[in-house]
Protein backbone atom coordinates (compact mmCIF):
# COMPACT_ATOMS: atom_id res chain seq x y z
CA UNK A 1 0.00 0.00 0.00
CA UNK A 2 0.83 3.02 -0.56
CA UNK A 3 1.32 5.38 2.10
CA UNK A 4 1.42 9.63 2.30
CA UNK A 5 2.75 11.67 5.42
CA UNK A 6 0.22 14.19 6.61
CA UNK A 7 1.29 16.00 9.38
CA UNK A 8 2.42 13.25 12.37
CA UNK A 9 -0.35 10.64 10.37
CA UNK A 10 0.73 8.23 7.64
CA UNK A 11 -2.50 7.44 5.71
CA UNK A 12 -3.32 4.95 2.79
CA UNK A 13 -3.54 6.70 -0.40
CA UNK A 14 -6.66 4.88 -0.78
CA UNK A 15 -9.49 5.69 1.24
CA UNK A 16 -12.69 3.28 1.64
CA UNK A 17 -15.59 5.79 0.60
CA UNK A 18 -18.74 4.59 1.84
CA UNK A 19 -20.97 7.00 -0.31
CA UNK A 20 -21.63 3.85 -3.14
CA UNK A 21 -21.89 0.94 -0.02
CA UNK A 22 -23.15 -2.42 -1.51
CA UNK A 23 -26.79 -2.97 -1.39
CA UNK A 24 -29.74 -5.47 -0.69
CA UNK A 25 -32.91 -5.91 -3.03
CA UNK A 26 -34.64 -4.09 -0.37
CA UNK A 27 -32.04 -1.27 -0.92
CA UNK A 28 -30.99 -1.52 2.83
CA UNK A 29 -26.81 -1.31 3.18
CA UNK A 30 -25.05 -5.32 2.37
CA UNK A 31 -23.52 -4.65 5.99
CA UNK A 32 -22.07 -8.77 5.66
CA UNK A 33 -20.51 -7.12 1.91
CA UNK A 34 -19.10 -4.04 3.79
CA UNK A 35 -17.79 -6.41 6.40
CA UNK A 36 -15.85 -8.61 4.23
CA UNK A 37 -14.75 -5.38 2.21
CA UNK A 38 -13.42 -3.30 5.28
CA UNK A 39 -11.50 -6.85 6.36
CA UNK A 40 -10.28 -6.69 2.67
CA UNK A 41 -9.21 -3.35 3.32
CA UNK A 42 -7.39 -3.41 6.28
CA UNK A 43 -5.72 -6.14 5.94
CA UNK A 44 -4.20 -4.86 2.77
CA UNK A 45 -3.30 -1.51 4.47
CA UNK A 46 -6.40 0.52 4.05
CA UNK A 47 -6.61 3.18 7.64
CA UNK A 48 -8.85 5.91 6.35
CA UNK A 49 -12.82 5.57 6.14
CA UNK A 50 -14.36 7.98 4.71
CA UNK A 51 -18.92 8.74 5.06
CA UNK A 52 -20.66 11.22 5.98
CA UNK A 53 -24.54 12.40 7.66
CA UNK A 54 -26.78 12.06 4.44
CA UNK A 55 -25.16 9.15 2.55
CA UNK A 56 -27.27 6.35 2.62
CA UNK A 57 -29.82 8.07 3.73
CA UNK A 58 -27.68 8.95 7.08
CA UNK A 59 -27.54 4.53 7.23
CA UNK A 60 -23.59 4.88 6.06
CA UNK A 61 -22.11 6.56 9.56
CA UNK A 62 -23.94 3.62 11.07
CA UNK A 63 -22.92 0.67 9.12
CA UNK A 64 -19.33 1.73 9.23
CA UNK A 65 -19.11 2.61 12.64
CA UNK A 66 -20.40 -0.81 13.35
CA UNK A 67 -18.00 -2.19 11.21
CA UNK A 68 -14.86 -0.60 12.26
CA UNK A 69 -15.82 -1.36 16.05
CA UNK A 70 -14.85 -4.72 15.55
CA UNK A 71 -10.87 -3.14 14.96
CA UNK A 72 -8.48 -1.57 17.83
CA UNK A 73 -9.61 2.98 17.70
CA UNK A 74 -6.12 3.56 16.91
CA UNK A 75 -5.52 1.10 13.93
CA UNK A 76 -8.10 3.30 11.41
CA UNK A 77 -8.86 6.95 10.18
CA UNK A 78 -12.44 7.70 10.52
CA UNK A 79 -13.53 10.96 8.92
CA UNK A 80 -17.26 12.10 8.22
CA UNK A 81 -18.90 15.63 7.32
CA UNK A 82 -21.23 18.04 8.40
CA UNK A 83 -24.04 18.70 6.06
CA UNK A 84 -24.23 22.55 6.11
CA UNK A 85 -24.80 22.88 2.28
CA UNK A 86 -28.59 21.43 2.97
CA UNK A 87 -29.56 23.02 6.00
CA UNK A 88 -33.32 23.83 5.84
CA UNK A 89 -34.64 23.82 9.09
CA UNK A 90 -33.42 24.43 13.07
CA UNK A 91 -32.83 20.58 13.38
CA UNK A 92 -29.42 20.90 11.72
CA UNK A 93 -27.13 22.73 14.35
CA UNK A 94 -24.01 22.26 14.56
CA UNK A 95 -23.99 20.81 17.99
CA UNK A 96 -27.20 18.58 17.47
CA UNK A 97 -25.41 17.02 14.30
CA UNK A 98 -21.85 16.45 15.40
CA UNK A 99 -22.81 14.17 18.95
CA UNK A 100 -25.30 12.63 16.92
CA UNK A 101 -22.67 11.29 14.27
CA UNK A 102 -20.42 10.63 17.03
CA UNK A 103 -22.91 7.98 18.39
CA UNK A 104 -24.16 6.75 15.15
CA UNK A 105 -20.59 5.92 14.38
CA UNK A 106 -19.95 4.61 18.06
CA UNK A 107 -16.66 6.80 18.49
CA UNK A 108 -15.53 9.28 21.00
CA UNK A 109 -13.79 11.28 18.48
CA UNK A 110 -13.40 11.87 14.40
CA UNK A 111 -9.97 11.85 13.01
CA UNK A 112 -10.68 13.97 10.39
CA UNK A 113 -13.88 16.24 9.97
CA UNK A 114 -14.97 18.11 6.60
CA UNK A 115 -17.39 21.03 6.10
CA UNK A 116 -19.29 19.05 3.06
CA UNK A 117 -19.93 20.36 0.12
CA UNK A 118 -18.64 24.41 0.53
CA UNK A 119 -19.78 26.19 -3.29
CA UNK A 120 -21.15 29.29 -4.22
CA UNK A 121 -24.67 29.11 -2.27
CA UNK A 122 -23.81 26.92 0.43
CA UNK A 123 -20.64 29.25 1.75
CA UNK A 124 -23.55 31.73 3.13
CA UNK A 125 -24.74 29.49 5.32
CA UNK A 126 -20.92 27.85 6.40
CA UNK A 127 -20.26 31.81 7.63
CA UNK A 128 -23.43 33.25 8.68
CA UNK A 129 -22.67 33.81 12.43
CA UNK A 130 -26.55 32.26 13.31
CA UNK A 131 -25.55 28.79 12.74
CA UNK A 132 -21.91 29.31 14.33
CA UNK A 133 -21.07 26.59 12.30
CA UNK A 134 -16.66 26.87 11.72
CA UNK A 135 -16.42 28.35 15.69
CA UNK A 136 -18.29 24.92 16.73
CA UNK A 137 -16.44 22.91 14.92
CA UNK A 138 -12.59 24.91 15.90
CA UNK A 139 -14.15 24.37 19.91
CA UNK A 140 -13.99 20.72 19.06
CA UNK A 141 -10.82 20.50 17.25
CA UNK A 142 -9.52 22.16 20.41
CA UNK A 143 -11.22 19.75 22.73
CA UNK A 144 -9.87 16.67 20.95
CA UNK A 145 -13.10 15.57 19.78
CA UNK A 146 -11.91 16.08 16.18
CA UNK A 147 -7.93 15.70 14.87
CA UNK A 148 -8.07 17.19 11.59
CA UNK A 149 -10.55 19.80 10.40
CA UNK A 150 -11.15 20.38 6.49
CA UNK A 151 -13.63 21.00 3.63
CA UNK A 152 -15.29 19.00 0.61
CA UNK A 153 -16.14 21.65 -2.59
CA UNK A 154 -17.85 21.83 -5.79
CA UNK A 155 -16.76 25.50 -6.20
CA UNK A 156 -15.27 26.78 -8.76
CA UNK A 157 -12.07 27.93 -8.74
CA UNK A 158 -13.08 31.97 -7.84
CA UNK A 159 -15.77 30.50 -4.99
CA UNK A 160 -12.69 28.02 -3.44
CA UNK A 161 -10.42 31.48 -3.52
CA UNK A 162 -12.78 33.25 -1.86
CA UNK A 163 -13.47 30.40 1.24
CA UNK A 164 -9.91 30.20 1.30
CA UNK A 165 -9.55 33.73 2.15
CA UNK A 166 -11.63 34.05 4.82
CA UNK A 167 -11.52 30.33 6.59
CA UNK A 168 -7.92 29.04 4.87
CA UNK A 169 -6.05 29.16 7.92
CA UNK A 170 -8.35 26.82 10.06
CA UNK A 171 -9.05 24.32 7.31
CA UNK A 172 -5.79 21.38 7.18
CA UNK A 173 -6.91 20.07 3.91
CA UNK A 174 -9.52 20.15 1.42
CA UNK A 175 -11.70 17.31 -0.76
CA UNK A 176 -12.21 18.62 -4.33
CA UNK A 177 -13.85 16.32 -7.66
CA UNK A 178 -10.50 15.67 -9.72
CA UNK A 179 -10.12 13.28 -12.56
CA UNK A 180 -8.24 13.61 -16.10
CA UNK A 181 -11.84 14.68 -17.69
CA UNK A 182 -12.82 17.49 -14.59
CA UNK A 183 -8.92 18.44 -15.17
CA UNK A 184 -10.14 21.43 -17.59
CA UNK A 185 -14.29 20.41 -17.62
CA UNK A 186 -14.38 21.51 -13.95
CA UNK A 187 -11.04 23.11 -13.61
CA UNK A 188 -9.60 21.21 -11.42
CA UNK A 189 -6.09 21.54 -12.69
CA UNK A 190 -6.38 25.40 -11.47
CA UNK A 191 -7.53 23.83 -8.56
CA UNK A 192 -4.76 21.88 -7.33
CA UNK A 193 -2.40 24.63 -8.18
CA UNK A 194 -4.85 27.31 -6.14
CA UNK A 195 -4.50 24.91 -2.87
CA UNK A 196 -0.81 23.57 -3.57
CA UNK A 197 -0.03 27.23 -3.62
CA UNK A 198 -1.77 27.72 0.13
CA UNK A 199 0.11 24.51 1.01
CA UNK A 200 -3.27 22.58 1.43
CA UNK A 201 -3.04 18.60 1.00
CA UNK A 202 -5.63 17.49 -1.63
CA UNK A 203 -8.56 15.06 -0.62
CA UNK A 204 -9.55 13.52 -4.40
CA UNK A 205 -13.74 12.17 -4.99
CA UNK A 206 -14.94 11.00 -8.02
CA UNK A 207 -11.46 10.07 -9.42
CA UNK A 208 -13.31 7.88 -11.84
CA UNK A 209 -16.20 10.35 -12.29
CA UNK A 210 -18.61 7.78 -10.58
CA UNK A 211 -18.13 5.07 -12.65
CA UNK A 212 -17.92 7.16 -15.74
CA UNK A 213 -13.53 6.52 -16.42
CA UNK A 214 -13.83 2.79 -15.56
CA UNK A 215 -15.95 1.97 -18.51
CA UNK A 216 -15.10 3.65 -21.87
CA UNK A 217 -15.35 3.04 -25.54
CA UNK A 218 -13.49 -0.44 -27.31
CA UNK A 219 -11.06 1.96 -28.99
CA UNK A 220 -9.66 4.07 -26.06
CA UNK A 221 -9.71 1.04 -23.87
CA UNK A 222 -8.19 -0.90 -26.61
CA UNK A 223 -5.35 2.13 -26.53
CA UNK A 224 -5.10 2.08 -22.88
CA UNK A 225 -4.15 -2.41 -23.17
CA UNK A 226 -1.45 -1.34 -25.62
CA UNK A 227 0.55 0.82 -22.92
CA UNK A 228 -0.55 -0.97 -19.83
CA UNK A 229 -2.22 -4.55 -20.38
CA UNK A 230 -1.88 -5.54 -17.30
CA UNK A 231 -3.90 -2.39 -15.32
CA UNK A 232 -7.71 -2.25 -15.52
CA UNK A 233 -9.42 0.83 -17.03
CA UNK A 234 -10.27 2.34 -13.55
CA UNK A 235 -6.68 2.00 -12.89
CA UNK A 236 -5.64 4.51 -15.31
CA UNK A 237 -7.74 7.09 -13.32
CA UNK A 238 -5.55 6.00 -10.40
CA UNK A 239 -2.21 6.17 -11.60
CA UNK A 240 -3.48 10.28 -13.00
CA UNK A 241 -3.68 10.82 -9.73
CA UNK A 242 -0.68 9.45 -8.72
CA UNK A 243 1.58 12.13 -10.44
CA UNK A 244 -0.21 14.92 -9.24
CA UNK A 245 1.96 17.34 -6.72
CA UNK A 246 -0.31 17.62 -3.28
CA UNK A 247 -2.68 14.59 -3.91
CA UNK A 248 -2.33 12.80 -0.49
CA UNK A 249 -5.70 11.41 -0.21
CA UNK A 250 -7.64 9.27 -2.70
CA UNK A 251 -11.24 8.25 -2.37
CA UNK A 252 -12.67 5.56 -3.99
CA UNK A 253 -16.69 4.69 -3.55
CA UNK A 254 -16.21 0.89 -3.66
CA UNK A 255 -19.41 -1.31 -3.87
CA UNK A 256 -17.87 -4.45 -4.43
CA UNK A 257 -15.09 -6.76 -3.08
CA UNK A 258 -14.16 -6.37 -7.18
CA UNK A 259 -13.78 -2.86 -7.02
CA UNK A 260 -11.55 -3.09 -3.81
CA UNK A 261 -9.15 -5.63 -4.73
CA UNK A 262 -8.59 -4.24 -8.29
CA UNK A 263 -8.31 -0.95 -6.56
CA UNK A 264 -5.94 -2.34 -3.61
CA UNK A 265 -3.93 -3.59 -6.63
CA UNK A 266 -3.52 -0.16 -8.14
CA UNK A 267 -2.34 1.49 -4.92
CA UNK A 268 -0.16 -1.53 -4.16
CA UNK A 269 2.95 0.67 -5.76
CA UNK A 270 3.30 3.97 -6.99
CA UNK A 271 3.40 4.09 -11.23
CA UNK A 272 2.48 7.46 -12.21
CA UNK A 273 2.23 7.81 -16.07
CA UNK A 274 4.41 9.14 -18.43
CA UNK A 275 3.95 12.06 -20.85
CA UNK A 276 2.97 10.03 -23.49
CA UNK A 277 0.64 8.27 -21.44
CA UNK A 278 -0.86 11.61 -19.86
CA UNK A 279 -1.48 12.95 -23.36
CA UNK A 280 -3.11 9.69 -24.55
CA UNK A 281 -5.90 10.61 -21.59
CA UNK A 282 -6.49 13.90 -22.25
CA UNK A 283 -7.35 13.04 -26.14
CA UNK A 284 -10.04 10.21 -24.40
CA UNK A 285 -11.19 13.15 -22.18
CA UNK A 286 -11.22 15.52 -24.90
CA UNK A 287 -13.39 12.78 -26.96
CA UNK A 288 -16.00 12.44 -23.93
CA UNK A 289 -16.81 16.03 -24.27
CA UNK A 290 -19.86 17.60 -25.69
CA UNK A 291 -18.64 21.23 -25.71
CA UNK A 292 -18.68 24.28 -27.67
CA UNK A 293 -15.07 26.15 -28.06
CA UNK A 294 -15.29 29.04 -25.63
CA UNK A 295 -11.62 30.32 -24.51
CA UNK A 296 -13.31 32.70 -21.50
CA UNK A 297 -11.38 35.64 -23.73
CA UNK A 298 -14.51 37.79 -22.19
CA UNK A 299 -15.24 39.93 -25.04
CA UNK A 300 -18.95 39.08 -24.71
CA UNK A 301 -19.49 40.16 -21.46
CA UNK A 302 -18.32 44.26 -22.16
CA UNK A 303 -21.16 44.83 -24.08
CA UNK A 304 -23.67 42.19 -22.00
CA UNK A 305 -26.42 45.29 -20.55
CA UNK A 306 -27.13 42.61 -17.96
CA UNK A 307 -23.43 42.27 -17.35
CA UNK A 308 -23.85 38.57 -17.04
CA UNK A 309 -20.55 36.35 -16.33
CA UNK A 310 -20.97 34.71 -19.84
CA UNK A 311 -17.57 32.55 -19.76
CA UNK A 312 -18.55 30.94 -16.18
CA UNK A 313 -22.16 29.82 -17.96
CA UNK A 314 -20.76 28.50 -20.74
CA UNK A 315 -18.60 26.42 -19.08
CA UNK A 316 -21.21 25.11 -16.86
CA UNK A 317 -23.05 24.57 -19.66
CA UNK A 318 -20.31 22.60 -21.34
CA UNK A 319 -20.40 20.45 -18.32
CA UNK A 320 -23.46 19.57 -18.26
CA UNK A 321 -23.76 18.53 -22.23
CA UNK A 322 -20.71 16.36 -21.72
CA UNK A 323 -21.74 14.61 -17.85
CA UNK A 324 -25.23 15.65 -16.60
CA UNK A 325 -24.88 15.97 -12.64
CA UNK A 326 -26.45 18.28 -10.20
CA UNK A 327 -23.35 19.34 -9.08
CA UNK A 328 -23.01 21.50 -11.86
CA UNK A 329 -26.58 23.11 -11.74
CA UNK A 330 -26.06 24.00 -8.00
CA UNK A 331 -23.08 26.80 -9.20
CA UNK A 332 -26.49 28.35 -11.21
CA UNK A 333 -28.44 27.79 -8.82
CA UNK A 334 -26.66 29.67 -6.23
CA UNK A 335 -26.52 33.47 -8.67
CA UNK A 336 -28.71 36.00 -8.27
CA UNK A 337 -31.89 35.99 -10.61
CA UNK A 338 -30.30 38.58 -12.61
CA UNK A 339 -27.37 36.83 -13.16
CA UNK A 340 -28.16 33.55 -14.04
CA UNK A 341 -28.81 32.56 -17.89
CA UNK A 342 -32.53 33.09 -17.69
CA UNK A 343 -31.58 36.86 -17.37
CA UNK A 344 -30.37 36.53 -20.95
CA UNK A 345 -32.23 39.31 -23.16
CA UNK A 346 -31.08 37.79 -26.39
CA UNK A 347 -30.06 40.81 -27.97
CA UNK A 348 -27.15 38.93 -29.94
CA UNK A 349 -24.33 41.77 -29.36
CA UNK A 350 -22.62 38.83 -27.69
CA UNK A 351 -22.19 36.73 -30.34
CA UNK A 352 -21.47 39.17 -32.74
CA UNK A 353 -18.26 39.85 -30.83
CA UNK A 354 -17.09 36.55 -29.79
CA UNK A 355 -14.17 35.35 -31.47
CA UNK A 356 -15.50 31.71 -32.18
CA UNK A 357 -18.64 32.40 -33.28
CA UNK A 358 -20.65 30.67 -30.33
CA UNK A 359 -24.73 31.41 -30.53
CA UNK A 360 -24.13 32.87 -27.09
CA UNK A 361 -28.02 33.39 -26.42
CA UNK A 362 -28.62 29.38 -28.14
CA UNK A 363 -26.56 28.37 -25.32
CA UNK A 364 -28.07 30.70 -22.82
CA UNK A 365 -31.72 29.30 -23.27
CA UNK A 366 -30.57 25.68 -23.83
CA UNK A 367 -28.86 25.69 -20.33
CA UNK A 368 -31.78 27.57 -18.49
CA UNK A 369 -34.03 24.42 -20.18
CA UNK A 370 -31.32 21.77 -18.86
CA UNK A 371 -31.53 23.18 -15.75
CA UNK A 372 -34.86 23.38 -15.31
CA UNK A 373 -35.36 19.72 -15.98
CA UNK A 374 -33.27 18.87 -13.22
CA UNK A 375 -33.86 18.16 -9.81
CA UNK A 376 -33.34 21.25 -7.84
CA UNK A 377 -30.37 21.20 -4.90
CA UNK A 378 -33.30 22.92 -2.36
CA UNK A 379 -35.80 19.87 -3.06
CA UNK A 380 -32.72 17.66 -3.22
CA UNK A 381 -31.81 18.91 0.42
CA UNK A 382 -35.39 18.60 1.43
CA UNK A 383 -35.58 14.59 0.43
CA UNK A 384 -32.20 13.87 2.08
CA UNK A 385 -33.10 15.52 5.28
CA UNK A 386 -36.51 13.96 5.40
CA UNK A 387 -35.10 10.93 4.98
CA UNK A 388 -32.35 11.18 7.34
CA UNK A 389 -34.67 12.25 10.18
CA UNK A 390 -37.13 8.80 9.24
CA UNK A 391 -33.97 7.22 10.21
CA UNK A 392 -32.15 8.51 13.18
Amino acid sequence: MIYKNFQKEKLSMLGFGTMRLPLLEDGSVDEAQVREMTRYAIEHGVNYFDTAFPYHNGDSERVIGRVLKEYPRDSFYLATKYPGHQILSNGYHPEEIFEEQLKKCGVEYFDFYLLHNVYEKSMETYLDPKWGIIDYFKEQKRLGRIRHLGFSSHAKVEGLEKFLDICGEDMEFCQIQLNYLDWTLQDAKKKCELLTKRNIPIWVMEPVRGGKLARLDESSEDKLKVLRPEESVAAWGFRFLQGIPGVTMVLSGMSNMEQMMDNIRTFSAEKPLSAEEKELLFAIADGMKNTIPCTACRYCCEGCPKRLDIPSLLSTYNELRTVPSINAAMFVEGLEEDKKPSACISCGKCARICPQNIDIPAAMKDLTERISKMPKWADECKKREALAKKNR
